[in-house]
């Protein structure tokens, strides 16, 4: 027996401990809801037989009867509400087999070289992350089969795989990656391990269940009493389940350990890196596009772009791009394209919040769209706003020939004007743009619009992958803090300079992979105006910003097309 196999074995040994430390607990909360009942028995049968009589033992006898029947009506009531919780379940974009077969063909093929049974579906998260997922519990499986009896069993738990790492990776990277998450299907086929985990999401689903919105008052009573028990036993559960996991998880390493051990670490490095530009996307480059009701349709396409830049700019990714002549892992999928978008829009729904479906406001964007729909617009619509506050401020325009014309000029005049530092702007554009965010749409759950688009030979309208989170209001994880107002004034100032380079120097709105909307000028990027516009916000110093003016070759006087 080789050490990794002593290591594997002692791991699930331990997790199969601190599994059944969990339903000893479930055990001993089980033996005190049914010892009044017991006493109960015993009472009643000493009476039966001429012992222990008289009124006094008769209303001992009784009193006890009422206690347990209370007990075991409340023990009913914690077993039904536990039973009809549904466990939270990350939202994810499944992957039908019929969509995906070489991926499925991939997974199987590993769980067979681990001998661990394989998952029984895959499903992407729009995240870098992958995991396996227990959707065995009855409440979930009856949802997802929209009926409301008993569900055909699904022991083994789902794969979920990050959108990013499908486009990045490539075919055997992506199973070494997943070598250690589908080797823990082997400790999740343990009876013990999967009673255990099953009692566990029950108290968490019934805790996250009793603190719903409008469960109070009286009918909200029992659900609450139900819920402190839950928690009760979840604080003496803690423990045991952290330590549960980690077992199994060192086990199901143990066992990977056997299949791809060296391209493992080149993989992990791959990881890494797409964490990195995963992250620049969503903040630089998706995140003003959501803010102006757009989502682009391509984020993992993005991904690939993005790290290819990351690569060629910094030496410590150099080297990655060649990696890129491989089979990506997305070919995988018979129809990446349609992948991509599902994932793109549930990542929108997830991280910024937004209806299900598209409209006027809520669009899917394709990257060469990018700069004319989302950059262009975002500068105009911000420049609009800046001047509006200025109008609302009394600030005089620095043409008096046509009042009406907003100028770069009069943004400037004012910000270096002595006395004018700025302060009084930036709260009305803070105030500005609160007001416009509290005057949009509260986008919500499926019941707000249709369910997102899922991979071909999906399951359709009834597969919103929402849908067990309730109807609150996204979104579910911000992106960013608050912009304070400076940050906001100089945001709109650098949009105003834009539009006035754009409008009169002939300079054009870009996209950088990495920073997001960017200001093209001769075809090259200008990465160079965020100095000079803080110097004009801050120290109300507008030489540096007018030097950089006359270099690109921008009238400020000249008139500027808002939105």
């Amino acid at each position: 027996m080789s050490g990794s196999d002593v290591g594997e074995e002692l791991g699930v040994r331990a997790a199969q401990a601190r599994a059944l430390s969990l339903l000893r607990i479930r055990s001993r909360a089980l033996a005190v809801a049914i010892l009044p009942a017991a006493l109960a028995v015993v009472l009643f049968a000493a009476g039966a037989q001429g012992r222990l009589g008289g009124p006094a033992w008769d209303t001992v006898r009784w009193s006890v009867l009422g206690v347990a029947a209370g007990v075991l009506l409340v023990t009913v009531l914690v077993a039904v509400s536990v039973a009809r919780a549904r466990p939270a379940v990350s939202p994810t974009v499944p992957v039908p087999e019929r969509g995906a077969p070489d991926l499925y063909r991939l997974v199987r093929d590993l769980a067979a070289r681990l001998d661990v049974p394989p998952p029984s579906a895959i499903a992407l998260t729009p995240d870098c992350d992958s995991w396996l997922e227990d959707r065995t519990h009855r409440a979930y499986r009856r949802l997802r089969q929209g009926q409301p009896g008993p569900a055909s069993r699904q022991d083994a738990p789902v794969l979920v795989i990050g959108s990013p790492f499908l486009w990045w990776m490539r075919v055997a990277e992506l199973r070494a990656v997943l070598a250690p998450v589908v080797a823990g299907t082997g400790p999740s086929a343990h009876p013990d391990i999967a009673a255990a985990r099953r009692f566990v999401r029950g108290l968490d689903a019934a805790v996250a269940d009793a603190a719903l919105p409008g469960r109070g008052g009286l009918r909200g009573a029992p659900l609450t009493f139900v819920g402190w028990i839950a928690r009760f036993l979840l604080r003496a559960c803690r423990d045991h389940a952290g330590e549960m996991e980690r077992c199994a998880a060192a086990a199901a390493s143990m066992r990977a350990q056997t299949v791809d051990h060296g391209l493992r670490i080149s993989a992990q490095e791959q990881v890494g890196l797409a964490y990195a530009g995963w992250d620049r996307l969503l903040t630089r480059v998706a995140l003003p596009a959501w803010r102006m009701g757009r989502w682009p349709s391509r984020l993992d396409v993005g991904v690939v772009s993005a790290l290819t830049e990351l690569s060629r700019r910094d030496r410590l990714a150099d080297g990655f791009a060649p990696r890129l002549g491989e089979r990506p892992a997305c070919d995988l999928l018979d129809e990446p394209g349609a992948a991509d978008e599902a994932a793109s829009l549930l990542a929108a729904r997830l991280f910024h919040g937004g209806p299900a479906e598209s409209g006027p406001d809520w669009a899917p964007v394709d990257w060469q769209q990018y700069p004319d729909e989302v950059v262009d617009r975002k500068w105009r619509t911000e420049a609009a706003r800046l001047h509006r506050v200025l109008d609302t401020m009394g600030v005089s325009p620095a043409s008096a020939a046509d009042p009406a014309v907003p100028t770069l000029a009069r943004v400037v005049e004012h910000l270096s004007r002595p006395g004018g530092s700025g302060d009084e702007l930036a709260a009305g554009i803070g105030a500005a743009v609160a007001r416009e965010e509290a005057g949009r749409p509260a986008y919500g759950g499926p019941s707000h619009g249709a369910p997102a688009p899922t991979v071909p030979g999906g399951g359709g309208a009834a597969d919103d992958p929402l849908d067990l989170w309730g109807p609150g209001p996204l979104p579910l994880f911000p992106l960013q803090p608050p912009r304070t107002g400076t940050e906001l004034l100089a945001d709109h100032v650098a949009a105003m300079v834009c539009c006035a380079a754009v409008d009169t120097a002939g300079a054009a709105p870009g996209l950088d992979w990495l920073d997001g909307p960017a200001l093209l000028v001769g075809g090259e990027r200008r990465a160079d105006l965020a100095a000079p516009v803080l110097s004009l916000v801050e120290d109300g110093d507008p030489d540096p910003l007018r030097s950089w003016l006359a270099e690109v070759g921008v009238r400020s006087d000249k008139p500027v097309r808002l939105v």
